[in-house]
């Protein structure tokens, strides 16, 4: 899992093949529509939805537009927030997503993973010269088969909420630790697992 702090960064040097990445994008606009299927639940006013405020440290479990409890002190990325993250870059993305899978057993105690990267990100990112074309047909294809997309590409993966397992609680109080997933205490996330399931909205911002 990518959500141990790490000191290093990395960032895929660009791809001489321009011609290669402009066929994609311009074959390919039309598939950017396409979403897994738990992304295309409607958002209803009864729905149970998760919005993680990442300048205040705060997960608010939301019905609608009421909220119905808040964590606070959450932690984020070591190296705080972005629109569009890279492999082991510290930071946290923003953005709308679904919990895709749960992991119970996890070494953070539980794991709520999100459908993470989205085609946009990865548009964004090849139109950048930083994902090779490769893994953006990959991404690509995971989305229209409705599997998860790939997470060992330049945009990292294996994000979501967790958290501490046998980690260091001070550490947690005192400092964003991860690599960029969001992270609770283990009293908060078995709390949270009230309310999360699979498909479960979250907002990042």
């Amino acid at each position: 899992m990518h959500c141990r702090p790490s000191p290093s960064r990395s960032r895929a040097r660009r791809n001489p093949l321009q011609w290669l990445r402009v066929w994609l994008l311009a074959g390919l606009t039309g598939l950017l529509a396409v979403a897994p299927a738990w992304a295309q639940t409607p958002h209803e006013s009864d729905e149970i939805w998760l919005e993680v405020d990442t300048s205040q440290l705060l997960l608010r479990i939301m019905r609608g537009d009421q909220i119905l409890h808040t964590f606070e002190d959450i932690a984020i990325g070591r190296y705080g927030t972005t629109r569009d993250k890279r492999r082991l870059d510290g930071r946290t993305p923003l953005g709308e997503f679904r919990i895709s899978r749960i992991n119970n057993e996890s070494s953070f105690r539980r794991f709520y993973g999100f459908d993470y990267p989205h085609l946009e990100q990865a548009e964004r990112a090849l139109q950048a010269g930083d994902l090779d074309p490769s893994a953006y047909v990959a991404i690509r294809n995971a989305v229209r088969s409705r599997r998860l997309p790939p997470q060992t590409t330049v945009l990292g993966g294996y994000l979501g909420i967790h958290g501490l397992g046998t980690g260091d609680p001070e550490v947690h109080e005192n400092f964003n630790w991860t690599n960029g997933c969001i992270a609770l205490t283990n009293e908060q996330i078995d709390r949270l697992a009230e309310w999360v399931g699979l498909g479960t909205r979250v907002v990042v911002y």
